[in-house]
C-alpha cells in the first residue's frame, strides 16, 4: 500500500482540474462533487474486481483483541496516530479500525499518513516475523516468528491490519481522490475464524459502513438487502447464508445513530435510516456498533447490541491526555470493552 509523494500530489493535482461535477481522474476515482451513491458505486466495483485479496480472513487460536479510535483528522503532527499504532502492535491486538476523519484534506497530510502507515507497518514486521534471504530479485523473504508452518512472503504481502471508514472530513476538498487513492473502498467487512478452546470453529464478522454524508444511500441499503454488507452472502457459492452463523457481528462507522446530547450539533443519520440500521442490527444481532463524528463519549445498549461513541483522539480537538481508543477483547464465552489511555501531546 506504498504510495510516493509523488502519486498522492499527482492525484489531487488531477483531482484540482475537474469541475466540481461528477468526473473521472486519470487514476479511475470519481472526485470533486462525489455523492455516496457514486462512492457505494466505485467501491462496489472495485471489490467485484479485487474480492480475492479484498476477503479479508485471519485465523486466531483462542481469544484476541482489537482496537478502536476515530477523528484523528492527522495534519503534520502524527504523534496520536503513531501513539495508537504502537499501542496496537505492543499489545499485539489483530487490527485497528479507525472511525473516520483520518487526516484532513491535504496532499502533504496524506504523505504524512502514509508514511505513518508505513513506519508501523515495519515496526509490525519486526516485532512478529523473522526474514530468511535475499533471492536474484532483490525480494527479501518473511516468516512468522514462532510458527511450526513456515509461510514464505514478501513486504507486500504481509498485512498490517488497519481499518478505516470514511468519514465527512475525508471527502472534503476533493478529499475522495486521496482517501480512494490510498483505500479504495468506502465499504467493506472482515471476517476472523476462530478456533475455540472446546476445539470448535467459529466466525466473527466485522462491517465497515459508508456514512460520510450522514445517510447510507440507495445503492448501499441496496447491498444490506441483498446480504452483501453483511456477509449473508457467500461469494464462491453465490449463495446466501444465515447471519446467526457468527459469534459476534461488530459494526464500524462515522456517523452516528444517537446524539451523545443536545449540546452535540453534529448530524446524526436522518430518524428512518437510523431506524432501519438498529433494526437491522437488532434482526442480525450484532455485538457491538462503534461511531465517532460528535467527539464525545457515549454508551448504551438496545437488546443485545452496544452502542459507543468515541471522543475524537486528535490532539488539537482532545488536546490532554485521556481514554481516547477503546479495546474489545474477544473470547468464547463474551467480549469487554476497555476504554485506553493516550499520552500523546502536542509539542
Amino acid at each position: 500500500m506504498k504510495h510516493t509523494a509523488t502519486t498522492i500530489i499527482a492525484t489531487l493535482a488531477a483531482a484540482m482540474m475537474l469541475s466540481a461535477c461528477e468526473k473521472v481522474s486519470p487514476i479511475g476515482v470519481l472526485v470533486s462533487g462525489t455523492g455516496v451513491e457514486d462512492r457505494v458505486k466505485m467501491s462496489a466495483s472495485y471489490f467485484q474486481e479485487h474480492k480475492d485479496e479484498l476477503m479479508n480472513v485471519d485465523a486466531v487460536v483462542g481469544d484476541y483483541s482489537f482496537l478502536v479510535g476515530g477523528d484523528s483528522h492527522l495534519t503534520t503532527d502524527g504523534g496520536r496516530l503513531s501513539e495508537m499504532f504502537q499501542n496496537a502492535i505492543d499489545h499485539n491486538d489483530l487490527f485497528v479500525a479507525h472511525l473516520g476523519d483520518v487526516a484532513d484534506t491535504k496532499a502533504e497530510y496524506y504523505i504524512n499518513l502514509d508514511n505513518i502507515i508505513q513506519e508501523y507497518k515495519d515496526k509490525y514486521i519486526a516485532k512478529n516475523y523473522d526474514s530468511i534471504y535475499v533471492d536474484s530479485l532483490d525480494r527479501t523473504f518473511y516468516y512468522k516468528k514462532n510458527s511450526s508452518y513456515k509461510s514464505y512472503l514478501t513486504k507486500d504481502k504481509i498485512k498490517f491490519n488497519f481499518f478505516p471508514v470514511v468519514g465527512n472530513h475525508d471527502i472534503t476538498h476533493n478529499g475522495w481522490a486521496l482517501w480512494s487513492n490510498m483505500f479504495h473502498s468506502s465499504f467493506y467487512q472482515y471476517d476472523v475464524i476462530v478456533l475455540q478452546p472446546d476445539g470448535k470453529l467459529a466466525i466473527d464478522h466485522f462491517i465497515f459502513l459508508d456514512s460520510a454524508n450522514g445517510t447510507l444511500g440507495e445503492e448501499q441499503v441496496k447491498l444490506i438487502e441483498e446480504g452483501i454488507i453483511s456477509g449473508d452472502f457467500d461469494h464462491n457459492t453465490a449463495s446466501h447464508k444465515n447471519v446467526s452463523d457468527y459469534r459476534y457481528i461488530f459494526v464500524f462507522t462515522h456517523t452516528n445513530i444517537f446524539r451523545p446530547s443536545s449540546l452535540q450539533f453534529a448530524s446524526t443519520f436522518a430518524r428512518e435510516e437510523a431506524y432501519y440500521l438498529i433494526n437491522r442490527f437488532t434482526d442480525w444481532e450484532v455485538s457491538a456498533v462503534f461511531m465517532g463524528h460528535v467527539h464525545k463519549w457515549d454508551e448504551r445498549q438496545l437488546g443485545v447490541t452496544r452502542y459507543i461513541t468515541l471522543e475524537s483522539m486528535s490532539e488539537r480537538n482532545s488536546p490532554d491526555p485521556g481514554k481516547y481508543l477503546v479495546r474489545v477483547h474477544v473470547n468464547a464465552d463474551t467480549f469487554n470493552i476497555e476504554q485506553v489511555q493516550m499520552n500523546y501531546k502536542a509539542k
